[in-house]
């Protein structure tokens, strides 16, 4: 079930917040009880065939979790520990990588054994990172909840289920318990409504419609792109996963605020940052976390020299790239995205003393524009289906298959058009509307995302998420902050309605896949 279609908005969510107000007014068990029974059916409607594999973990977790919580600290809960972050890994391992491993093995060895076909559980990456991350805070001593009840619906809650964010127990838990979140308050239906709005429309207003821009470019019998050509269809999807993320970051948010319930912050606008590193702060932000606190400390962090932080660094992104994704086109990503922040780093330490030659609001340009080529290059491999067509982009992002404009376009530029002959851009005839709509919309969803405040920063004053003050440092003029009045109650239902009445083909988040 999507979060953009008619059966969510106008039947699973209406009768979802009912049921869960009414079984409140019995208790706090029956309340969670029914909302976590609402998101199993959530997550059975993909495949109710997964439904107990999802049930099987929550409850084989549940029991490693308060094994080691009682023995917290132990040499018996390490092992205990360690066996159960074992079983999830393998578990993940078997559905989202065993046919990659069978095709990089027969490519390698030259063999012919027959994949499995094995059909991924939606969420299991999700569902079995934030289980994980439950294991380690119980054998650090800092689980404390145990009613099995809680537990269910932290792991299965449905507005983060499916793509995020990856939760944390202590983070959840007390709002879970907490008595206020039982009872229906109009300010946050009021808060929740206005940021499911703002997502929807970003994601069928604008991600949707850019997508079409971008799947032809990406497609692996697509003619070989020249260089206007494939910027724009890169650039479109750049921009369509931007607002898809977003969209649904802000939808999770604004359903979960419904509840009561405050999600962590998951897209900060990360197309704003200046580095690399300051982009994977505002990108998928509870991934990023989850990579720096359980696997890149883990392996030494900076703690055992340059060398070994840099080491660390490639470490944790490549296998960020895999978890996105089995193909060895995620690893490149991965990869791409490590040497990115180790070049960030060394740089940092190369100029840390160096005194600055340039104003720094044009440092800031330059370092921003620069960060953002590389992650647009970047998402090539990402995006693309096979080595090939992400390599035949590249190509053709450098200038590799020439540049050309429409024919149609480079007549109304009248006496510009000898000059570009000068300098190598050809024509060529038809697609002249196609490219203009491209370019277009490529500039509108420019200035959304470089220069609008983003949902966090409008909601600021009613504190949409946890912790948003660290990532949301520019205030905001009064005049755009949010505030409930009649106004700001009509522009929500206006955008809104106009989000409903683009779902006559509701299209799944990007964000499902992984």
């Amino acid at each position: 079930m999507l979060f953009n279609s008619y059966a969510f908005i106008l039947l699973y969510l209406p009768l979802t917040l009912l049921g869960f107000f009414l079984a409140a007014r019995r208790s706090k068990a029956a309340g969670a009880g029914w909302l976590a029974l609402c998101s199993l059916f959530f997550y059975g409607w993909w495949d109710y065939r997964y439904l107990g594999l999802l049930l099987l973990s929550v409850c084989g977790n549940y029991g490693a979790g308060h094994y080691i919580a009682r023995r917290a600290g132990t040499s018996t809960a390490r092992r205990m520990l360690a066996v159960a972050v074992t079983t999830n890994l393998l578990l993940l391992a078997y559905y989202k990588y065993a046919d990659f491993f069978i095709t990089s093995a027969n490519a390698i060895l030259t063999t012919d054994w027959p994949l499995l076909g094995i059909v991924l559980p939606i969420g299991i990456s999700f569902f079995t990172f934030t289980q994980i991350a439950f294991l380690v805070d119980a054998y650090s001593g800092k689980v404390t909840e145990y009613r099995f009840v809680y537990y269910l619906l932290f792991v299965t809650y449905f507005p983060h289920l499916i793509a995020g964010p990856i939760l944390h127990h202590k983070e959840m838990m007390p709002q879970f318990d907490e008595d206020r979140n039982y009872r229906p308050h109009a300010a946050n239906f009021a808060i929740g409504l206005t940021i499911f709005a703002i997502g929807l429309a970003k994601k069928v207003l604008i991600a949707d419609n850019l997508a079409a821009y971008a799947t032809p470019v990406f497609a692996p019998q697509a003619d070989a792109p020249s260089l206007l050509i494939a910027w724009g269809g890169v650039l479109a999807y750049t921009f369509q996963l931007y607002f898809d993320f977003s969209g649904y970051s802000d939808m999770a948010i604004g359903l979960s605020r419904l509840f009561g319930v405050r999600l962590p912050l998951n897209f900060a606008s990360p197309y704003k940052a200046t580095n690399i590193v300051e982009f994977w702060r505002r990108w998928h932000m509870t991934l990023s976390r989850f990579l720096r606190d359980y696997l890149y400390i883990a392996l030494g962090g900076n703690r055992c020299g340059k060398f070994r932080q840099q080491l660390n660094l490639m470490l944790t992104m490549l296998l960020g790239g895999l978890w996105h994704g089995a193909g060895w086109n995620f690893v490149i990503w991965g990869g791409l995205h490590g040497l990115f922040l180790v070049l960030n780093h060394r740089w940092r330490a190369a100029t840390h003393r160096l005194p600055t030659l340039l104003p720094k609001p044009l440092t800031s340009i330059l370092s921003g524009t620069l960060t953002f080529v590389c992650v647009v290059f970047a998402w090539v491999y990402f995006r693309s289906p096979d080595l090939a067509t992400a390599n035949r982009l590249v190509l053709g992002m450098f200038g590799g298959f020439g540049a050309s404009l429409p024919e149609s376009l480079v007549s109304l530029l009248g006496p510009l058009g000898p000059w570009l002959e000068q300098i190598g851009i050809t024509t060529h005839l038809g697609g002249g509307s196609s490219f203009i709509e491209t370019w277009a919309m490529l500039g509108v969803a420019a200035l959304i995302a470089f220069l609008a405040p983003n949902t966090q920063q409008i909601m600021s004053r009613f504190e949409p998420t946890l912790d948003e003050a660290r990532y949301v440092p520019a205030p905001l003029s009064p005049r755009l902050l949010w505030l409930p009045s009649r106004a700001t109650a009509i522009g929500a239902g206006l955008l809104l309605a106009a989000g409903l009445l683009a779902l006559s083909r509701p299209t799944e988040f990007l964000y499902f896949q992984f």
